[in-house]
């Protein structure tokens, strides 16, 4: 079983609205190169150049380009989504560009007061969508998922923390909805109340791709409690080292390598949106994660080395439409 590993921007704090400007991009690749990482996340439209100059920017420094994170108003203002398809469009061609094997990682935007009011329970639905919501949500998430195919690029889901798909519940019924595959972000899933492990084997036959990202539940419950919930404020503390918080990664990791699973695993440790002189702390920190997953993958199975830089590998389509999907749960825990 091989699997490759991979970095993103949101780990020096480039974030959609960021003005990155001041950031060496360039060193940005080389640093990612040189822990050891096999490619990276793009981060907003245009980060990194045209489609063309991003792919030419990535190989220069021996990385592929794995993905990027695709942000979608899949509820309320529909002016609002289509200035998201637009942007999605100018993603796909960067992802277009920079191979056959790129994913478009969708995920719901949320809205203002989802954002203040992060991991709710799954018992209260004060801030649920209703089912006349949730029939636009997949209409439009259909919407999406057919543009990423005409662009010959995947797509895959992302039940993300603050938003309208958050708890599993939630993902389960955008699996219900859609014929997309799933990103399974082990920390956004721990902050919502799940177990990613456990919810590795009930989504198994549709995750096709891998957030790994350790948070300590402490800091959320801390923001909570005194009211500081400004997203900016908490998600930077509560994004830690991987194996130091309390998302049981390396249980994680065992479960995926039992699977069998090939495709990309993603390192993600937030840190707050770039101020110059962070950029070689927080690379330091990528490195470190970089080398604590090698370590954690080769004491989990010493045959499950990473595929080189560049190497080809299979991916777990998306189901075909009409094909068998798991079932909302709907149900609160």
């Amino acid at each position: 079983m091989t699997l490759r590993i991979a970095s993103a921007p949101v780990n020096v704090g480039i974030y959609g609205g960021v003005d990155a400007s001041a950031v060496d991009l360039d060193a940005v690749l080389a640093s990612v190169a040189a822990a050891g990482y096999d490619g990276m996340e793009l981060g907003p439209p245009g980060l990194f150049g045209a489609p063309e100059v991003a792919a030419a920017r990535f190989a220069q420094h021996g990385l592929a380009i794995v993905g990027a994170y695709v942000p979608l108003h899949l509820a309320g203002d529909a002016a609002a989504f289509a200035r998201d398809l637009d942007a999605m469009r100018r993603t796909l061609d960067e992802l277009a560009a920079g191979g056959p094997d790129t994913v478009a990682i969708l995920a719901d935007e949320g809205s203002a007061a989802l954002l203040v009011n992060p991991a709710r329970p799954w018992d209260d639905r004060s801030l649920a969508l209703d089912e006349a919501a949730w029939t636009v949500l997949g209409e439009r998430l259909l919407t999406a998922v057919e543009l990423a195919t005409v662009a010959g690029v995947r797509a895959s889901f992302h039940p993300h923390i603050s938003t309208y798909v958050e708890s599993p519940w939630e993902a389960e019924r955008v699996l219900a909805a859609a014929p997309v595959g799933l990103t399974l972000d082990t920390g956004h899933l721990r902050l919502a109340g799940g177990d990613p492990t456990e919810l590795l084997a009930r989504w198994t036959d549709r995750v096709d791709h891998v957030h790994l990202k350790d948070v300590d539940t402490a800091a959320l419950a801390r923001a909570k409690t005194s009211g500081r919930t400004d997203f900016d404020q908490w998600w930077p503390e509560t994004c830690v080292t991987l194996g130091t918080g309390d998302a049981d990664v390396r249980g994680f990791l065992a479960a995926l390598l039992a699977r069998g699973y090939d495709g990309w695993v993603v390192v993600e440790q937030d840190h707050a949106p770039v101020v110059g002189g962070d950029v070689a702390a927080a690379l330091a920190a990528d490195a470190r994660n970089a080398a604590w997953l090698r370590a954690a993958l080769d004491a989990a199975d010493p045959g499950a080395a990473a595929l080189p830089a560049g190497a080809a590998r299979p991916h777990a389509a998306a189901l075909p439409a009409g094909a068998a999907r798991p079932q909302a749960a709907g149900a609160a825990r």
